[in-house]
């Protein structure tokens, strides 16, 4: 079946252009042009992702991303006016997929659309609900950890890190990887910013970052995720 995308865009030309290109490319379309509308709408429609402007009436696009990433893990793609590093990271931390500046090509805008949703189905290989590893435990619908019985509070960043770690234990990532993964091809800061993520990762999960239990260093390459999990 057709992947569904909801398109939330107050200029309507812009947004009919948009489903135009999306319809051509045989994905079905459905539009909303205010945030409390586009939250009624996903909640409804349950899209397989989501092109979110950032300026919008009513809920501006932040706060539907905030709320969207809270509820679901839907993909979403910002769009915006604004090209600065600190708007991009704003967005990617609330827990957008990938980010695209305006004005946009509808040609890449359809590639970054193909990318994400190429990652969903690796992501969401087995539908777990939760994850055990020894005292740790991830709630994957729940966007919830808790170590030790306590709720450990992690940024959206920290928990796509995380989850992306638990759902392939073993594998090694390189930096690379994990910018586009976590981050999303938009971001243009350096490859290292993801060691900032990690150890802040590490300090919330870990009994020692010296010694980490779970995200694991693999030196010249990367890191991974070295417990295996008691899946539920």
């Amino acid at each position: 079946m057709n992947k569904k995308i909801l398109v939330v865009e107050d200029d309507h030309k812009t947004s009919e252009l948009i489903q135009v290109c999306l319809r051509k490319d045989s994905y079905r379309v459905a539009a909303a042009y205010d945030g409390q509308e586009a939250l009624e709408m996903a909640r409804k429609i349950r899209p397989d992702l989501v092109i979110l402007d950032l300026m919008l009436p009513r809920l501006d696009g932040l706060e539907v991303c905030q709320q969207l990433r809270a509820e679901s893990r839907v993909p979403i793609i910002m769009l915006t006016g604004k090209s600065t590093e600190d708007d991009k990271l704003l967005g990617l931390d609330l827990g957008a997929d990938d980010y695209v500046t305006k004005p946009f090509s509808f040609r890449e805008l359809l590639a970054r659309v193909r990318a994400v949703l190429r990652r969903v189905p690796e992501a969401e290989e087995e539908d777990l609900e939760n994850a055990v590893f020894g005292d740790l435990t991830i709630s994957f619908r729940r966007h919830e950890v808790t170590r030790g019985g306590e709720v450990v509070s992690l940024t959206p960043t920290e928990f796509k890190l995380l989850e992306l770690f638990a759902r392939n234990p073993g594998r090694a990532f390189t930096r690379l990887q994990l910018v586009d993964l976590v981050l999303g091809m938009d971001f243009e800061g350096f490859e290292r910013t993801i060691d900032t993520h990690v150890m802040n990762l590490r300090r919330k999960i870990e009994d020692d970052v010296s010694r980490p239990r779970f995200v694991r260093t693999v030196f010249g390459v990367g890191y991974k995720f070295e417990a295996k999990a008691d899946v539920q």
